[in-house]
């Protein structure tokens, strides 16, 4: 795994879910984007959940 700073990580995360969400805007679905520090891995975690 490559070593990002947080800002890295933050910005790597934003571009990646705006590709992916552009077709949902129209299903008004909206999605939680969670970063929790996960110990085991020793790095930042992104949790993605959807809500209608």
């Amino acid at each position: 795994m490559p070593n990002l700073s947080r800002r890295g990580f933050l910005a790597a995360t934003l571009a990646a879910g705006s590709l992916r969400g552009v077709p949902r805007i129209a299903l008004r679905e909206k999605r939680v984007l969670t970063l929790v520090y996960d110990k085991a891995l020793g790095a930042m975690r992104a949790i993605d959940r959807v809500v209608p």
